[in-house]
C-alpha cells in the first residue's frame, strides 16, 4: 500500500503581537484627546512625530509613508487651529516628523525584507524536515501506524531523534532511534542513518544484518569526523503481512512496550550495543532478533528518552506505563496524541527531542469474494431453473 501524499507545507509567517498594530491608532487618539482637553496650552500635534516609527513595526513601507504624510497634515491642521502654524518650533516639529517618517519607512522596508527572508528560510527548513523525517503512513503492509516528532527547540525543526517506516519485500521495517549529541552534527548523523536504512531495508534479508549495516554506517561517519564517541541508539522492527508477531532488534535504545488494553508489557530484548559501537561486542554467538506476539488489538509502542526521561518540577520522571494504563486504549493515533500532550503537561517545556511510533495489526477484512451459498430451488430465478 502506498503512503499517503504529505500535505502541502503551511509555513507560519513571523507573528506580531495583536496589540502592536493598534499602537498608531492609540497614539492618534491620545493626540486628539490632548488637543481637546488643553487646546490653548499646547498644540497636540507634537505627539504625532513618533507615529511613522510606531507604524513601521506593523505595516509596510507604503502604509508607513502614508502615515507620515497624514501625521504632517494633521499637525498643520492642529497648529492652524491654534494659530501657531508659522511659529519656529512648529516648523521644526514638521521637519522632525518628516525625518521620522523617512526613517520609519526605511525601517518598515528592512523589516519586510527580513520577514520575507525568514519565511523562505523556514520553508527550506520545513522542506528539509519532511525530506529527512518523512510523514508516517497511516496504513502500511497490514499495519496501522501513527507517529510524531517534537524537537526540544521548536525553531530547529530537526534534531537528534529519527524514525522511518519502509514497506519492503521482507515486510514492514521500522526504525526509531536517538543520536548522541545535538545541533547540526546530530542532524547530519540522523540524515546518514536514515539514508543507510532506506537503502538497505529493501535489500537486506535479515533484521540483525540490517542493524549491522547501520552500525557500520555510524562507524564510518564517526571516522570521517574524528569522533570516537559518536553513536546512536536504535530499535528495529519487522512485521510480515498476515503474521501474528513482530521481530525486534534493540541496539541500546529504550525498551519498547506492548499494549493490550490496560496491560502494559515491556518487550524484553537482547542487550545489544548502540549503533557505531557494535565492534566492541563479543562475537560468541550470532545475534538473533526477538520475536514478540502481536495479535489484533495489541500495539507496539516505540519511543525515545524524550518521553521516558521527561521530568516535572520536582525532578520526577514521567510515569509512562501508569499513564498509558490509565488511558486504556491501544489505537495508535490516540496513543501518540495522548503521549505528546500529556508529556508536555507533565514536564512543561521539553528538555530533549521526542519521537513516538505506535503500530498495530489491521483488523481482518471480510472475504468479499466468497461464493454465495446454493439457494433453494424455489428461490432461484425461473431462467436458472429452466437451465
Amino acid at each position: 500500500m502506498s503512503a499517503p501524499r504529505p500535505p502541502q507545507l503551511a509555513v507560519a509567517k513571523p507573528r506580531v503581537p495583536r496589540w502592536v498594530p493598534w499602537l498608531p491608532v492609540v497614539l492618534l487618539a491620545l493626540d486628539l484627546v490632548a488637543e481637546a482637553v488643553v487646546p490653548d496650552a499646547v498644540a497636540a500635534g507634537f505627539l504625532l512625530t513618533a507615529l511613522p516609527v510606531v507604524a513601521a513595526f506593523s505595516y509596510g513601507p507604503v502604509v508607513t509613508a502614508g502615515a507620515t504624510g497624514g501625521a504632517v497634515g494633521l499637525q498643520l491642521l492642529l497648529a492652524l487651529r491654534a494659530g501657531h502654524i508659522n511659529e519656529q518650533h512648529h516648523v521644526w516639529v514638521y521637519i522632525a516628523t518628516a525625518l521620522s517618517g523617512a526613517m520609519g519607512t526605511a525601517l518598515s522596508w528592512q523589516r519586510t525584507r527580513q520577514n520575507h527572508d525568514l519565511l523562505q528560510a523556514r520553508t527550506v527548513a520545513e522542506t528539509l524536515q519532511r525530506t529527512v523525517l518523512r510523514p508516517v503512513p497511516e496504513h502500511v503492509g497490514g499495519l496501522r501506524v501513527a507517529g510524531l516528532y517534537r524537537p526540544a527547540q521548536a525553531e530547529v525543526l530537526v534534531g537528534g531523534d529519527l524514525y522511518e517506516v519502509c514497506d519492503t519485500r521482507f515486510g514492514v521495517r521500522v526504525l526509531l532511534g536517538d543520536v548522541r549529541g545535538k545541533g547540526l552534527a546530530a542532524v547530519r548523523t540522523v540524515a546518514d542513518v536514515l539514508g543507510a536504512f532506506r537503502a538497505a531495508a529493501h535489500d537486506t534479508p535479515g533484521l540483525v544484518e540490517l542493524a549491522d549495516q547501520l552500525d557500520r554506517a555510524v562507524l564510518r561517519d564517526a571516522a570521517d569526523r574524528g569522533d570516537d564517541e559518536l553513536f546512536a541508539t536504535a530499535v528495529l522492527l519487522q512485521y510480515r503481512p498476515g503474521a501474528d508477531c513482530v521481530e525486534v532488534v534493540n541496539r541500546g535504545h529504550t525498551t519498547p512496550l506492548l499494549l493490550s488494553g490496560a496491560t502494559i508489557t515491556p518487550v524484553a530484548c537482547a542487550d545489544e550495543l548502540p549503533l557505531g559501537l557494535g565492534h566492541f561486542a563479543r562475537q560468541d554467538a550470532p545475534a538473533k532478533p526477538t520475536t514478540v506476539a502481536l495479535p489484533p488489538g495489541h500495539t507496539v509502542l516505540l519511543y525515545t528518552d524524550g518521553v521516558s526521561e521527561a521530568r516535572d518540577a520536582t525532578g520526577s520522571f514521567y510515569p509512562l506505563a501508569p499513564r498509558l494504563a490509565a488511558l486504556g486504549s491501544t489505537a495508535p493515533d490516540r496513543l501518540v496524541s495522548f503521549l505528546v500532550q500529556d508529556v508536555h503537561q507533565y514536564a512543561g517545556l521539553l528538555a530533549d527531542d521526542l519521537a513516538v511510533l505506535a503500530l498495530t495489526p489491521e483488523p481482518e477484512r471480510a472475504d468479499l469474494d466468497r461464493p454465495e451459498p446454493d439457494r433453494p430451488e424455489q428461490d432461484r430465478p425461473e431462467q436458472d431453473r429452466r437451465e
